[in-house]
């Protein structure tokens, strides 16, 4: 099997350890220990002093499916499966469901797995193209010329990374009757949930009896480190994925889903504390880009990832590597998503961080 560099892994891996202000994060300023502990009054040591470190249960606890099943309208808690992070989740689908000659559709610029993934086992993929120009929208009617008898799958992540759009329900619908004229699965990356309360969010799950939600507590939940994700489907797709998980890994720990469960029992007082971060951030990221010269941006909906323009005399992924080098200030280059010229910038950072970080990059901004 042969598959490409996973561009923005590749990037992060090398790099984000050199960060003096790590403006290159999805993630949602991260809880640590003492934080969640705090924020949700838990005896989380205790606890876990309590626990035999076995296996622990293999597709979640019952109260992690419980918890998870509650974020859908119609996903009974069985058909939650437990994953390593959302990358895991993806993964799990599409090595479930794609074989040789398929054919896939991706959003594009997009998550790399959901079309790389595909093409490592054998299947076409085309790309459906996000459009600066309709505000990182694609077209349906571009998306009806691309579906072919065979396509298998429609891949989406929403909100989408890097640019952080989000496809309303009204779009998805349409996604939908789409795939529906050629029996395709529709599977959607939801890793990011938008606090805009404008934007109109649906599971794809809750629209489409062959759509597959993805999900994790890495983003919008800011638990990274536990590394939990999960699957939401119909009990067809459980039942199969239930066979290549097996495959695929065993089970998340029994630290990670005691730390999945806190932080679901939690949801409410978890999204309260990010909605403040996205939104006061969000702000003070459009003041600053207002104000900025060489750099613009089609702001996100509410949700913790962005993709700015530069306009610089050198490549972005030049321009990344200089001002990593000179002044500690990293983003992800556009190249990691086949898209030169821009750069992923989290503003979901320690406010602390974000506004020395854009300050730095500001003024160097205005050097190169």
């Amino acid at each position: 099997m042969k598959i490409a560099g996973f561009g923005v892994e590749e990037w992060l891996n090398v790099h984000e350890r050199e960060a003096k202000y790590d403006l290159a994060q999805s993630t949602i300023t991260s809880f640590s220990m003492d934080e969640i502990k705090k924020l949700t009054q838990a005896d989380i040591y205790n606890q876990l002093n309590e626990q035999k470190m076995n296996y622990g249960w293999i597709e979640g606890s019952p109260t992690f499916k419980k918890e998870v099943s509650k974020m859908y309208q119609n996903v009974a808690p069985d058909n939650i499966l437990q994953t390593n992070g959302a990358t895991g989740a993806n993964l799990l689908a599409i090595y479930s469901l794609i074989e040789p000659g398929d054919h896939v559709i991706s959003v594009y610029p997009s998550y790399q797995q959901l079309y790389d993934i595909p093409r490592s086992l054998g299947a076409e993929v085309s790309f459906w193209k996000l459009r600066e120009d309709k505000n990182w929208y694609p077209d349906i009617e571009e998306l009806k010329k691309l579906i072919r008898p065979n396509t298998k799958m429609i891949c989406i992540n929403n909100a989408n990374n890097p640019t952080g759009t989000i496809l309303d329900r009204k779009f998805l619908e349409q996604v939908v009757e789409v795939a529906k004229s050629v029996g395709a699965y529709i599977l959607v990356d939801e890793v990011y949930l938008p606090f805009d309360d404008s934007v109109d969010f649906a599971p794809i799950v809750d629209l489409y009896d062959k759509g597959i939600s993805t999900n994790s507590l890495s983003k919008t939940y800011s638990m990274p480190g536990i590394r939990v994700g999960w699957t939401a489907t119909n009990s067809q797709l459980a039942d199969i994925f239930r066979k290549y998980r097996d495959y695929t890994m065993i089970c998340s720990g029994v630290f990670s889903d005691q730390m999945a469960c806190l932080v679901l029992e939690n949801k409410d007082k978890v999204l309260d504390r990010n909605k403040k971060i996205v939104l006061d951030n969000l702000a003070y990221f459009k003041d600053w880009v207002q104000k900025t010269d060489k750099i613009s941006c089609v702001f996100p909906n509410g949700v913790s990832t962005s993709f700015v323009k530069l306009e610089t005399k050198k490549s972005s992924l030049e321009f990344c590597k200089d001002l990593l080098k000179d002044t500690g200030v990293l983003l992800v280059p556009g190249e990691a998503f086949d898209t030169p010229g821009y750069a992923r910038l989290g503003y979901c950072a320690p406010h602390e961080t974000l506004t020395k970080g854009l300050e730095v990059l500001g003024d160097y901004l205005q050097a190169n």
